[in-house]
């Protein structure tokens, strides 16, 4: 197999060949048609496609694609450029489109000059446009007292104004109209008035309370963060949280470990276990200690401190020597290899199955490969927040076009991996106020540091994706949605998520920007068995990361067998129960309920047999920079 799906313009003939030739003479030979129709001769010589200046040429459109995406932070000027022009060409066409924004236009200037009347004439004037609810930059008191109200007031306008102007363009594309919708979003929240020294009053306050020191704090904490990034350092206060130290210190050995993964088997902390034995799979894309940071925030020590017998994969960090590595290893050698050593450790065992995000695609990828196949090993499956459907992934779709996917892959193919920077910008993209211009505001001009929490430690400790699985992963999941649509295979066969038959336990979370709960709750329509839903509050990684110990937590859930009726995730809110807690206590009872009689806890891998302590937890690939 080629290392990527990509058009390697060496022009292969897909047509027939003509029986006209052509030669010096005027002899007439075979002439080959590529899959466009097209001929390839010139002054009545044949020039075979596949030669070396196709070669030439091909490798310098890839050099030159991987330097263009290195540049542009692997976003695509084209796929932007192709909505942009979408959108102009049809709004240049509708002059109806063109009256109503300048109606609207006229409408909010009278609706702003009589909000500046009202304040100017020291009268109580309400807000005629209030923020969207989660935007949160204006909530403060100050941003009541002039000149500020009336700013933000004329902000809000203009940005709704703008809004109004990228949507409902009659023939855009749906997908060119998200686009220019996002993006010129972004674009407008670079002039927010927040982000401003001069527009935002709450950053006068503190200089006027501090005498400016915070500018000098902000210019030292910039300065700060540079000589980190340029060091390759961890952002400050990430030295605090050290694995195997104070985070990812659950007590356990590493008993597997092969090209791609370590397996490591958790030391019982109760007399009596659950009869079968957990297998989380964590993301690739993470490292697996956001499921064991510190001891009161480690969802492995609340398993195995409730009785329950944990596996989890620890997977390598590739380097430019792993770039031949596809989806199909990562499901062999990281899934299939855990079940066989599970099997061998806990024999006579089923096995409770978990996923987390891309993790949890993978295994059902995994689940539904053994069931076609025939094989029983799974007890349970449980997903969280992973998607099995990728037509409604949110935002994060608007990188996932042809043009951007082919972007990105001429830059892996440059480098041989996807790095976590570049991956970490698409979704600072996707947040941009939360995880961009408030730390600016924050950190810069406030001049203060938010203080570093195990979970944002783990954040900033990202991994790389091999080259070639992620070019697979984007293309048959995200851009052709295969899963979904029975078309994926493994070992050369089709799976269908339907003959999964085990119970399966499912968390969305309320606000996932990568993995929108909606998204996840597709797989009501995929999966054919008895279906347990939660949705929990929070973002993709702090909605998981669910402590019992924190107050004020909430979830929804509601248990669908087989035989009920399909229910939207709008009706499914309205009727699912509300429980306060954590969902973590929600999902041991429902192991347990599915689970059979405790027993003695399995011999942890000793010395002896295939599978032997190799070293203790949390291993070695976690450590790999």
């Amino acid at each position: 197999m080629s290392l990527l799906s990509l058009p390697t313009g060496r022009g292969q003939a897909s047509g027939s060949e003509s029986s006209i030739k052509c030669s010096d003479a005027g002899e007439l030979g075979p002439v080959q048609q590529d899959s466009m129709g097209w001929t390839d001769k010139a002054m009545n010589i044949e020039k075979p496609l596949g030669d070396p200046l196709d070669e030439i040429t091909s490798r310098m459109d890839h050099q030159f694609h991987g330097w263009l995406a290195g540049t542009t932070a692997g976003l695509s000027p084209m796929a932007l450029g192709a909505a942009y022009a979408d959108w102009a060409g049809h709004l240049a066409v509708s002059p109806g489109k063109q009256i109503q924004l300048l109606g609207k236009a006229a409408r909010k200037w009278l609706r702003f000059s009589n909000v500046a009347s009202a304040s100017f004439s020291n009268q109580h004037s309400a807000a005629c446009i209030d923020p969207l609810p989660q935007d949160k930059r204006f909530s403060r008191q100050e941003w009541e007292n002039l000149p500020f109200f009336l700013i933000v007031q004329a902000f809000l306008f203009c940005q709704q104004w703008w809004h109004n102007a990228m949507t409902g363009v009659p023939g855009v594309d749906k997908q060119h109209e998200k686009v220019v919708a996002f993006s010129t979003r972004q674009l407008l929240d670079v002039f927010a008035p927040s982000n401003s020294i001069f527009t935002n009053p709450v950053v006068q306050r503190k200089i006027s309370e501090t005498g400016g020191f915070n500018l000098l704090q902000g210019a030292a904490n910039y300065w700060d963060d540079c000589r980190r990034l340029l060091q390759g350092m961890k952002p400050a206060g990430a030295e605090a949280f050290q694995v195997g130290r104070n985070i990812a210190i659950t007590p356990g050995k590493v008993i597997y470990r092969n090209k791609l993964i370590e397996l490591i088997q958790y030391e019982p902390q109760t007399e009596k276990v659950v009869a079968e034995p957990i297998l989380i799979v964590p993301a690739w894309i993470m490292k697996y200690y956001i499921l064991d940071l510190s001891p009161q925030n480690s969802l492995v020590r609340h398993l195995v401190s409730h009785g329950f017998t944990v596996f989890i994969i620890s997977w390598r960090n590739p380097t430019e020597a792993e770039r031949e590595i596809d989806m199909d290893d990562y499901r062999k050698l990281g899934i299939m290899e855990a079940i066989k050593a599970i099997s061998a450790i806990v024999p006579g065992r089923k096995i409770h199955a978990a996923g987390y995000c891309l993790g949890g695609t993978l295994l059902a990828i995994a689940a539904a490969s053994m069931a076609r196949d025939k094989n029983s090993i799974l007890q349970t499956m449980s997903l969280f927040a992973a998607q099995t459907d990728f037509t409604e992934a949110g935002e994060l779709t608007l990188f996932i076009n042809e043009s951007q996917v082919t972007f990105l892959e001429e830059l892996m193919r440059s480098q041989g991996f996807l790095d976590s920077t570049q991956m970490a910008g698409a979704f600072q993209i996707l947040r941009s106020n939360d995880l961009i211009w408030s730390k600016i505001i924050h950190d810069y001009l406030m001049g203060e540091r938010s203080p570093m929490t195990d979970l944002m430690a783990w954040n900033a400790d990202a991994t790389r994706m091999p080259c070639r699985m992620h070019s697979e992963y984007l293309r048959r999941l995200f851009l052709d949605n295969d899963l979904a649509e029975g078309h994926f295979k493994t070992d050369g066969h089709p799976i269908a998520l339907n003959e999964i038959h085990v119970p399966v336990f499912a968390v969305g979370t309320e606000y996932d920007h990568v993995a929108p709960w909606r998204s996840v709750f597709k797989l009501h329509t995929q999966v054919d068995s008895e279906i347990t839903f939660v949705l929990a509050g929070g973002g993709h990684n702090s909605g998981i990361v669910a402590d019992p110990s924190h107050p004020g937590r909430s979830y929804k859930v509601r248990q669908k067998v087989s035989a009920d009726p399909y229910i939207d995730p709008d009706e499914w809110v309205g009727c699912a129960e509300q429980r306060s807690g954590s969902w973590w206590l929600e999902w041991a009872d429902w192991l347990v309920a599915r689970s059979n009689e405790r027993t003695s806890p399995p011999t942890t891998a000793s010395e002896k047999g295939d599978y032997r302590a190799l070293c203790a937890a949390p291993g070695t690939y976690v450590l790999d920079a």
